[in-house]
């Protein structure tokens, strides 16, 4: 069997994805002044609105509002106090925003601002919201400008996402058929330091190893909090989803446009095999567990054997105190997890209608919005149940 080659393979990548989420970063966007670098944000985003006119969902995480408030204000240094911090990024988001809306609209597309925190991805009606919101942002004709709500979100600034490279990585998580592409003012990963002039770039990383974590370089200054620690965390994040992802050089002026026509550039850091995409990845993993749902073997059988949704008729015990959209372990007779889901009715519901087929449900409740305890859609197996 050929072995496909890191062309074929990257070629592979840029074909199939269906949403693009481009992540730059603080250094690659703004002058050695600390001032926003609008020759740099026009080239991005000429590129961003060719990556969308090909039909595919295109969202820019951006990083730059403290730096862009730093150079407004004249500033010699970021400051050092939380108050100050959220001010100066306040002040700088409507640079930044401003700069990103005056390039779209060069080329017929307008500037969507999207400022969320790390609680807005790990709640499940606000993940869903932000998730809805991009894809709406996109049917508009317009392109997400996404940054951490550093106005607010105090551990950002004093950490939060830990930086831009995580909260890319999150974001890329809540659409279809992603690819995470991070500019950076490196332009890839080395085998040794970047600037040793024995270092070479690698080309492809199949598995992000502690070998590959150990070559990671950080070269953190006053503006910029990432480096390429983070940036291997964040593909660590974007491959277990399933996602391919890209580290490139931000500073080449026609990055994207070299990406997506296969032209051999940066490090491409590929999926395994096996992997849990979009929704299923968070709710197997990123969200809170609030409860257990105990199920018969007929109902384990059907969830696991035959990819059937919950009903409540195979629901034995309930335990805890859940919300309705919150996530429960799905549990079989000898009190093993096999699965993990979200529920659609709340606990004090579940209590009423256990073991009850679903006509039922009605007459217990009053009211029956779903024929389902658990849909299959929103229902991810985590172990086989034993024989």
């Amino acid at each position: 069997m050929d072995i496909p080659t890191t062309e074929a393979l990257r070629l592979a990548a840029i074909e199939t994805a269906r949403s693009v989420i481009v992540k730059v970063g603080t250094r690659v966007i703004t002058t050695a002044d600390g001032k926003l670098d609008r020759r740099r944000i026009d080239l991005l985003s000429e590129q961003l609105c060719r990556i969308a006119d090909t039909g595919r969902q295109t969202v820019m995480v951006s990083s730059g509002a403290v730096g862009a408030g730093i150079g407004k204000l004249g500033l010699a240094e970021r400051p050092s106090g939380l108050a100050q911090l959220q001010a100066v990024a306040a002040i700088g988001q409507t640079d930044l925003m401003q700069a990103y809306e005056s390039s779209l609209a060069r080329m017929g597309r307008h500037a969507s601002q999207v400022l969320l925190t790390a609680d807005d991805l790990r709640r499940r009606n606000a993940y869903l919201n932000v998730r809805n919101a991009l894809i709406q942002i996109h049917a508009y004709n317009s392109i997400a400008i996404v940054n951490e709500n550093d106005s607010v979100a105090v551990s950002e600034l004093m950490t939060t996402f830990g930086d831009n490279d995580q909260l890319a990585a999150q974001v890329a998580g809540l659409l279809p058929e992603a690819i995470l592409i991070i500019l950076s003012d490196i332009d890839g990963l080395y085998d040794g330091p970047p600037d040793h002039p024995d270092s070479k770039r690698i080309d492809l990383v199949k598995t992000i190893d502690e070998k590959i974590l150990a070559l990671a370089q950080d070269q953190q200054n006053n503006h910029s909090k990432g480096g390429m620690s983070s940036k291997l965390e964040a593909a660590q994040v974007a491959t277990s989803h399933g996602q391919t992802m890209i580290i490139a050089p931000g500073r080449d002026d026609q990055v994207l446009d070299k990406i997506f026509s296969d032209t051999p550039i940066g490090t491409l850091f590929l999926p395994p095999e096996k992997s849990i995409r979009g929704r299923r990845r968070w709710i197997s993993s990123a969200a809170r567990v609030t409860g257990t749902l105990v199920l018969d073997d007929g109902a384990v059988n059907a969830v696991c054997q035959h990819g059937r949704s919950l009903l409540a008729i195979g629901i034995t015990k309930s335990n805890g105190s859940y919300e309705q959209g919150s996530v429960v372990a799905i549990h079989d007779q000898s009190n093993r997890e096999i699965a993990r889901g979200l529920t659609n009715y709340p606990s004090t519901e579940v209590d009423q209608i256990i073991g009850q087929p679903s006509e039922n449900i009605t007459e217990i409740l009053g009211h029956r919005p779903y024929e389902n305890v658990v849909h299959r859609d929103n229902l991810v197996l985590t172990n086989q149940p034993e024989s």
